[in-house]
């Protein structure tokens, strides 16, 4: 894993509109376990948080779109699963992708750089979660899980994908190719941070 105080070093000095644009891109690799989670389970209204998302990624364009932050935070809050009510991991992916895209929105009416770390660390502990799930076992010790978890070709995908989007941002400016190819590589062919397509 990337060092996460150095992570956290490079979100905090990027400008506000960086910052804004690296918790979108992120938010929009994950949004598909959300997507997935909402069709299979028919729970709460894709439509609408795929709405808000495009929103912030065409205020970050600056296309002439405006969001009303207060009312777009409460419509998140509305999709923001309850764990106690669904007995399938794949509520914790979709929680913490609405987490996400809640933060980004903070970020972005805030201009605090704590959001859009807390979208960086949400990212990872979906990951994390996942790969737990998917290949722990009772016999293995906290140090194995942890080695297991911060080694895993998952793992270092986020470190990746993380590390690309902050280079991309460096140096960047705010303009429409800017966003559009930070909203691509977001997409990531539209599988999410733990392969989860919504075609599934």
């Amino acid at each position: 894993m990337l060092d996460p105080n150095e992570l956290e070093t490079e979100i905090r000095n990027l400008e506000h509109w960086q910052q804004v644009a690296f918790s979108a891109a992120l938010t929009e690799r994950m949004f598909n376990n959300f997507a997935l989670f909402s069709k299979l389970m028919e729970f709460g209204d894709l439509d609408r948080m795929r709405t808000v998302l495009d929103g912030v990624w065409g205020e970050l364009a600056q296309n002439g779109s405006k969001l009303n932050y207060d009312v777009q935070l409460g419509h998140v809050d509305d999709n923001l699963v309850d764990l106690d009510e669904f007995d399938t991991f794949g509520a914790i992916p979709a929680r913490d992708a609405m987490l996400a895209l809640y933060s980004t929105l903070m970020c972005k009416l805030e201009k605090e750089a704590s959001d859009a770390v807390a979208v960086s660390n949400l990212s990872y502990e979906t990951v994390s979660a996942y790969i737990e799930f998917a290949e722990a076992n009772d016999q293995m010790s906290d140090e194995e899980l942890i080695r297991m978890i911060n080694s895993h070709d998952m793992m270092l995908d986020e470190d990746a994908f993380q590390s690309e989007v902050l280079e991309q941002l460096n140096g960047a400016k705010q303009n429409a190719a800017t966003i559009s190819a930070l909203r691509e590589l977001g997409e990531n062919q539209g599988i999410s941070n733990i392969g989860i397509s919504d075609e599934e």
